[in-house]
């Protein structure tokens, strides 16, 4: 049997003789919530609900499905680079140039072309330490130094953002509302943010979730862009607009921050199918209007059945809801896909008692709510 010193030896010659990029190997991949069809391979289902990775329980934008549909025929072709039509709509409905706006392979696309343009290799990001994980990934898979501050009542804390600004501080990463946490930064926090921030620092306002917001005190970060403050807004076609198989996500920011983003983008990065989409399901108000009333009322109906089943949940602004399970999380979140019904442990996240629920369609949420009921 070979020593532990032998051993030790091996690993040191194989680390120094790897082709591989070492960094990649501190990295722990983005674990997505499971697929149905997994679920039902591995336990033998045949009916099971996914409520774990906060899409719409309606499908996407029935006018996205006839424009793809449509394109179809045209897909032997490259897609428009620049996301032309898409970005005339879209620059018509925010009030902004179309210089304004920059497309991407889905938001995570853009978070790497944020920190590619704007970081240099000794630049530090500042973040949450609970989160959507993607900022922390995508920046260490860029070499780049995370400084994560501690959750205050599940929302960013600004002002301990703040104070542990430095000169090396480069860009600030906020997900309003957080995920998975579903809490929000108010108005005033924002604005008092901003005002001490130093010039070279660029926090980038993650509003993935923005369409299901209710609260009078939330920010308009859109301001902020049109006054040409040194911020960038994310937002998606993913969540909402039910379209996230087709990753397409935008961000917006003043003209000299897209030329820069511009210049790392990728050629034809956002594909034909999800631009067409993206375009007809703008303009699909009725079907925006009734994933935000299905999701109003299903967070009702949950947050009635918690305190029926005396669990603590964080109230959310977005369209899931994190509560605190009873029993071990982990365990509550395998014993309910044997309900057929998949959630999201957060155990990736540090939070190993809490699991985040997607709100669903109205059978979706009953049937959640009594195999929760069956496990506990």
């Amino acid at each position: 049997m070979p020593s532990i010193l032998s051993c030790l030896a091996h690993i040191r010659m194989w680390n120094k003789n790897t082709i591989v990029n070492k960094k990649i190997l501190e990295i722990t991949p983005y674990q997505p919530g499971k697929p149905i069809e997994e679920v039902k391979r591995q336990l033998g289902l045949q009916k099971v609900i996914k409520l774990a990775s906060n899409e719409n329980p309606l499908g996407p934008s029935p006018k996205a499905i006839r424009a793809i549909q449509k394109a179809l025929a045209k897909i032997n072709r490259y897609p428009e680079g620049s996301c032309f039509y898409l970005r005339q709509a879209l620059s018509a409905r925010l009030k902004v140039k179309p210089q304004n706006l920059i497309f991407g392979n889905g938001s995570d696309e853009i978070i790497d072309i944020i920190i590619k343009a704007f970081c240099e290799p000794e630049d530090e990001i500042v973040t949450s330490d609970v989160t959507f994980l993607e900022y922390k990934i995508i920046a260490w898979q860029n070499g780049r130094k995370v400084t994560t501050v501690p959750l205050k009542d599940f929302a960013y804390d600004l002002a301990k953002i703040k104070d542990i600004l430095n000169p090396r501080t480069k860009v600030v990463f906020i997900a309003n509302p957080n995920n998975p946490t579903g809490a929000y930064v108010a108005r005033k926090e924002v604005e008092d943010f901003l005002k001490a921030l130093p010039r070279r620092v660029v926090v980038v306002f993650d509003e993935a979730y923005l369409e299901f917001v209710d609260a009078k005190d939330f920010p308009l970060i859109l301001r902020y862009v049109k006054e040409g403050r040194n911020v960038i807004i994310l937002r998606t076609f993913s969540k909402i607009y039910g379209l996230a198989g087709l990753r397409i996500g935008y961000g917006i920011a003043k003209e000299e921050f897209i030329k820069y983003m511009e210049r790392v983008r990728q050629p034809f990065n956002v594909n034909a199918l999800a631009q067409e989409a993206a375009y007809a399901a703008l303009d699909d108000t009725a079907f925006i209007r009734k994933s935000k009333a299905i999701v109003t009322r299903g967070k009702e109906y949950l947050c009635r059945e918690f305190k029926k089943l005396g669990i603590k949940y964080i109230p959310s602004q977005a369209n899931f809801i994190l509560f605190c399970a009873p029993q071990d999380g982990l365990k509550v979140f395998q014993r309910l896909l044997t309900q057929g019904v998949i959630v999201r442990d957060m155990c990736q996240y540090g939070l190993n008692n809490f699991i985040r629920v997607t709100v669903g369609t109205k059978p979706e949420n009953e049937k959640f709510i009594k195999a929760l009921r069956k496990v506990l």
